[in-house]
């Protein structure tokens, strides 16, 4: 459907130059020869020829191409906003009226002579330039984010505002292009309504990047498992599809579809998530007892970052003042950092840092800190207990693909690599008997086209991450969080303000 817009588009608008070159006075042919057309309407309409070159900038010269052009139906004596806009959004039925209507006629440069914008005209055309401009600079210079959850704490906090830097690893070229200006995914004032029209889509392109994806960069990605949500408030990315149907419904997708409102997302308007890159293409990954490995080698511990002890007492408690001045632990509402730990007299689960944790083993009335470690097997990426018992603390050894790499696609393998081959790769695979049918041929390897990624939350107990959904490709990056400008929690959290995120 969107490659029959495409195509209808691009011979409807060089038909209708073909006739409105015929009716300016230039050889009509030479319409349909690209960048050749609008320099000469550049010449025609006298143009400074500084702008012909300006169209070559990628993305911004588009949006110059269209102002030349609204120039040139000016000089039709078409100077009214809905003229313009039809310039703007159908040239392809336009352009034909204008260049093949005998009661459209060239006038030249003298009908703008005569011409001048009333202050309204003007408003417009400001408000026009602002929100293309802002779109241009949201779409591949930087955006604001804000931080949604606690699964980045202590690094990021709920309510910290972020700027996102889409040039550090190259701006991606919109997936989806027509949808509405400001907003990510869903129309404003409402959380379900999609603000973007899906039938026309282009394939992924990126910029020049400044730097590639680096170990321990905090990064803000599409989240791969959004593409399918169950479209009400209480689902969404918060509980994913694909977790409802493994849980709740054990893989029956008819009556999960027959129950539910469903939205399918294109890939570049899945829900952004922001989380740390622990893992770039080609490391190797494993978590000991809730200790991170990469490569074989002790992971960084980022200051920040938390996750749960079991403390134990000696019978008394810590203090509120202790929990509040050096825990940061919101004494009124602490049931999410502080719970009794089930079955042990005298013991505390804590989610904090390891600093905090350092701070609490020195007390008089602790004695021991230890770190809480899940055990629970099955709820963890790729949910094949069979092959991979893995738990959130005892995880992997996990190899994240890069591109090129030659993946063995057999049983064993196939639940950690099919949604790669399938979903974020594009092909289609079958089943048969034990063996695997990719693109209509039987096959054991699988050559990947992109680089992968493992993403993780600081907040190692409170983070719906990899863990559970596996691998990020690279489509799916936006860009790396780079700057705090504003942060609130009950007031301004003035110390945040203007930090950069490391």
């Amino acid at each position: 459907m969107g490659l029959l817009l495409l195509i209808v588009g691009t011979i409807g608008w060089h038909v209708g130059m073909y006739g409105m070159f015929t009716k300016a006075g230039i050889t009509p042919w030479k319409a349909f020869i690209p960048f050749y057309n609008t320099w000469l309407i550049v010449e025609k309409t006298n143009i400074r020829r500084y702008w012909f070159w300006l169209q070559l900038i990628p993305i911004a010269g588009q949006f110059v191409t269209i102002w030349i052009t609204i120039i040139f139906v000016m000089h039709f004596k078409k100077v009214s906003v809905p003229a313009h806009a039809a310039t703007i959004f159908f040239p392809f039925i336009y352009f034909p009226y204008l260049g093949f209507s005998p009661k459209e006629k060239w006038y030249g440069g003298e009908i703008l002579k005569h011409y001048h914008k009333p202050a309204s005209r003007e408003w417009i055309d400001a408000g026009v330039f602002a929100i293309v401009a802002a779109t241009l600079i949201r779409t591949f210079i930087f955006e604001a984010y804000v931080i949604p959850t606690g699964s980045m704490e202590k690094t990021l906090l709920i309510n910290d505002f972020l700027f996102v830097n889409k040039m550090s690893y190259g701006a991606r070229i919109p997936q989806t292009p027509i949808s509405f200006p400001f907003v990510h995914n869903t129309m404003p004032f409402s959380q379900t309504t999609p603000s973007y029209i899906k039938e026309v889509q282009l394939p992924y392109k990126r910029l020049p990047a400044f730097t590639e994806v680096k170990r321990n960069d905090v990064v803000v990605f599409n989240f791969p498992a959004g593409d399918t949500i169950i479209n009400d408030l209480d689902h969404g990315s918060k509980y994913p599809y694909y977790d409802v149907l493994r849980i709740e419904y054990k893989g029956n997708r008819e009556a999960l579809m027959a129950q539910n409102p469903m939205l399918i997302h294109p890939m570049d308007k899945t829900d952004n998530y922001i989380k740390r890159c622990i893992a770039i293409s080609g490391d190797k990954l494993q978590v000991k007892n809730a200790s991170l490995f990469i490569n074989d080698k002790p992971a960084s511990i980022p200051p920040g970052s938390q996750t749960e002890y079991v403390v134990t007492t000696n019978g008394t408690s810590l203090t509120d003042e202790f929990l509040k001045e050096e825990l940061g632990i919101d004494t009124e509402n602490p049931n999410d950092q502080v719970r009794s730990n089930v079955g042990m007299a005298n013991t505390l689960i804590i989610n904090m840092t390891p600093q905090e944790a350092e701070k609490v083993k020195k007390q008089p009335n602790i004695t021991s800190v230890t770190p809480f470690i899940v055990n629970t097997v099955g709820e963890t990426f790729p949910y094949d207990e069979a092959n991979y018992p893995w738990t959130i603390d005892n995880y992997g050894p996990l190899t994240v693909p890069k591109k090129g790499d030659v993946l063995q696609v057999n049983p064993q393998t196939i639940a950690i690599y099919r949604r790669l081959i399938v979903t974020y790769e594009h092909n289609t695979m079958d089943e048969v008997n034990g063996k695997y049918i990719i693109n209509g041929k039987e096959t054991t390897t699988y050559t990947t086209k992109y680089n992968y990624y493992w993403m993780m939350g600081d907040n190692r107990h409170r983070s719906q991450d990899s863990r559970f959904w596996g691998f990020v490709p690279e489509t799916n990056v936006v860009g790396k969080a780079s700057l705090i400008w504003f942060s609130w929690d009950k007031g301004p959290r003035w110390k945040r303000l203007f930090n950069g995120i490391k």
